[in-house]
Parts: C-alpha cells; sequence; structure tokens
C-alpha cells in the first residue's frame, strides 16, 4: 500500500507535462471545514492537488488507537468528492516521504500548525526546484477538537 500504482503513476506522469502537482498529506479523520478551506487553498497554487492519505494502520500509529473515527475508505471517497481533489493515494507509513519522493510535486502544503515544526519532505521539494507553502488553518478548528467537544 506505500506503492502508487501504476496506473496513478501514469496519471501523474501525463499531469506533469501539462500541470502544477501539489501535494498535502494528513488522516483527515473527519471531514471538516478546516479541511474543506485548506484544500481549497492549496488548489489556488496548483492546477493537480494530490492528498496522500494515511491509513488506518498509519492513522492509528499518529493519532492513537481510538483512531481513526471513519475507515480510510470513507475518508477516501470523500476527498474524492471535493472538487479540489485530483487524486488520493492512501499510504501505510508514520509519514508520506517515499511518495513525496515518488511523486516531485511542485507544491508541498501543511497547514500553520506546522510553522515552526519539520514538514516531510520539505527538503527533497525544495531542493527539486518545488515549493512548500504553509497554508493559514481557522483557529480552534481540528477533528481532536471535534472529539473533545463530545
Amino acid at each position: 500500500m506505500d506503492k502508487i500504482s501504476s496506473k496513478q503513476l501514469k496519471k501523474l506522469q501525463v499531469w506533469k507535462k501539462t500541470s502544477r502537482i501539489g501535494v498535502t498529506n494528513g488522516c483527515f479523520d473527519l471531514l471538516h471545514k478546516g479541511h474543506l478551506s485548506s484544500l481549497k487553498s492549496a488548489k489556488r497554487y496548483c492546477d493537480k492537488l494530490v492528498v496522500l492519505l494515511n491509513s488506518d494502520k498509519s492513522t492509528k500509529k499518529n493519532k492513537g488507537k481510538l483512531r481513526p473515527i471513519q475507515n480510510e475508505k470513507i475518508r477516501k471517497k470523500k476527498l474524492l468528492k471535493n472538487r479540489n481533489v485530483d487524486l488520493v493515494i492512501v499510504f501505510n507509513r508514520k509519514t508520506p516521504y517515499k511518495m513525496i519522493k515518488q511523486i516531485k510535486p511542485d507544491f508541498l502544503f501543511k497547514g500553520s500548525d506546522y510553522k515552526n515544526k519539520n514538514i516531510i519532505g520539505s527538503r527533497f521539494v525544495l531542493k527539486n526546484g518545488g515549493k512548500v507553502k504553509i497554508l493559514k488553518n481557522i483557529r480552534g478548528i481540528s477533528t481532536t477538537n471535534i472529539i473533545n467537544k463530545k
């Protein structure tokens, strides 16, 4: 599962010829207005937006045994319904570094909660002529906050 399928790879190769490709990643556990805002902002910079989605196994590693709330098939389906998302690739590892290297995106996007943190893949993207964009989060909106308010 940490491999981009040949069909997805072909699609990316075709896009690469004529389009600016952007990549973002995350669990997208409960797709909320903060996620939707970030996806819309990211799409302003690129022609094709790829979401690298943490698998259920990867989400548990990163967020704890009670997560994800929704399984990866539901999360992927919801993301693909968003008009700003062109492709969703699920990954099993703790980070999507291997996939970022395969894609070689023109843009790598993360939310402003990563402002002073190491963004996985940022050095690789910059070294290969791409840009890293920090997108402004909507204050107080996160899956964790939503879960904790219940």
